[in-house]
């Protein structure tokens, strides 16, 4: 059987930077034989500068807003940034695609092997039969007003049928997920939550200071995006809980969910969080997702992220879609954050970006680490100082 070897000043598996003489053996194909020592490996290593390392996982994409590049201004704060979206997503469907397929090889070409995309429409079909990403479909389910909920989620479900017939890969790789708490009714938190194989949740989370405000409450800004859509919601008079805490009894702690974003999620927050689901109960089921370049792009903030590191957080990483990034590049998330968080070891960046975000999949069977039947992607990065990524750094595919 042909092989191939590699080495490289340092080898992440995908737990942690392994010893210095490391070879990484696969086959031809990518999966991976065994990680042995430069004696064992033997001759035909290819020996590269930089870091090994295997594919990134993307756990928050909304790869069909990619026509959207450029479209909405910088820093103007989550509720415009929603109108705009709102306002200037229709586009012709080929333009759609055609930005959409030129996204995914942008995707590829920075080392993506999986990713976790919020679908409202059926427009990635196409492009996602070719295989050259692995997807885990989020179709998206939203509206606030209680009675119009089993049609929304009707239509949310007619969406997750054709991606399950038509997309060829197991049912289970396709869930119907809530939009955002703001957006969400009670009734239709109980649909998507009781919907039969939904063990993979994701939702925006506590991106702005107003969905706090809204869910403890009932009033903050929030009323003016619903102002500017039409809706009344005046009947809804808060939670009084903050948001976290306010949707999250919704589900059920066998469920996993990605919450995106945590802009403004705090230490009270997480203790909620792990009363509802103790960690004795069998490993974590909350993932939380840092998209660092989307939250400068809408807002100008970032999440705590010691805060999240410090209550022992399972954390992963997303590049949200290029209505408010200029990138899909987990990279550059990676280098976002290295220059916010310089306490964060390179290795723990690098944990975050493979194996957890293919645990929050539930991929890691395949993707994510380096470890023997696996075929979880070979990739390179260049431009480092050691083992920290330099503004310079680039990556490539090298399986």
């Amino acid at each position: 059987m042909a092989t191939r070897k590699f080495s490289a000043d340092h080898l992440f598996t995908g737990h942690g930077m392994a010893a210095e003489d490391t070879v990484l053996i696969t086959d031809e194909a990518g999966v991976i034989l065994a990680l042995a020592s430069t004696e064992e490996a033997g001759e035909g290593v290819e020996s590269y500068s930089g870091i090994l390392c295997p594919g990134f996982v993307n756990c928050h994409c909304h790869l069909e807003l990619s026509h959207m590049r450029g479209l909405i201004p910088e820093k103007t704060g989550l509720i415009d940034f929603l109108l705009d979206v709102m306002k200037k997503r229709d586009f012709q469907a080929d333009l759609v695609r055609d930005a959409l397929a030129a996204a995914e090889k942008e995707m590829v070409r920075n080392g993506i092997v999986a990713v976790g995309d919020i679908c409202n429409t059926t427009h990635s079909f196409s492009q996602k039969t070719e295989g050259n990403i692995y997807y885990h479909n989020f179709v998206e389910a939203m509206g606030f007003i209680g009675a119009g909920a089993p049609a929304r989620f009707d239509a949310a479900r007619k969406t997750f049928e054709a991606f399950a017939q038509a997309y060829p890969l197991p049912v289970e790789s396709n869930s119907i997920v809530p939009h955002a708490p703001y957006s969400v009714s009670d009734e239709l938190f109980g649909l998507i939550a009781n919907f039969p194989g939904n063990h993979i949740l994701t939702i925006h989370n506590q991106e702005t200071p107003a969905e706090d405000a809204f869910s403890q409450s009932g009033g903050g800004d929030f009323l003016r995006l619903y102002e500017a859509l039409g809706i009344d919601v005046s009947f809804f008079r808060g939670r009084g809980k903050r948001s976290l805490p306010g949707y999250l009894p919704f589900f059920y702690p066998n469920q996993s969910l990605i919450l995106v974003h945590n802009v403004e999620t705090t230490e009270e927050d997480l203790l909620f969080a792990r009363q509802w689901r103790p960690a004795a109960d069998g490993g974590p089921s909350l993932f939380f997702c840092l998209c660092p370049n989307a939250n400068l792009y809408i807002s100008g903030r970032l999440p705590a992220v010691d805060l999240l590191r410090k209550q022992d957080c399972t954390l992963v990483v997303g590049t949200d879609s290029l209505a408010s990034n200029h990138v899909l590049s987990i990279l550059e998330e990676l280098k976002t954050l290295q220059a916010h968080f310089p306490e964060v070891p390179a290795g723990t960046l690098l944990r975050w970006a493979t194996l957890n975000g293919a645990m929050a999949l539930q991929a890691e069977d395949m993707l994510g680490s380096f470890e023997a039947g696996k075929q979880p992607g070979v990739i390179l990065i260049e431009g480092c100082d050691g083992d920290r990524f330099m503004e310079r750094a680039t990556v490539q595919r090298l399986l």
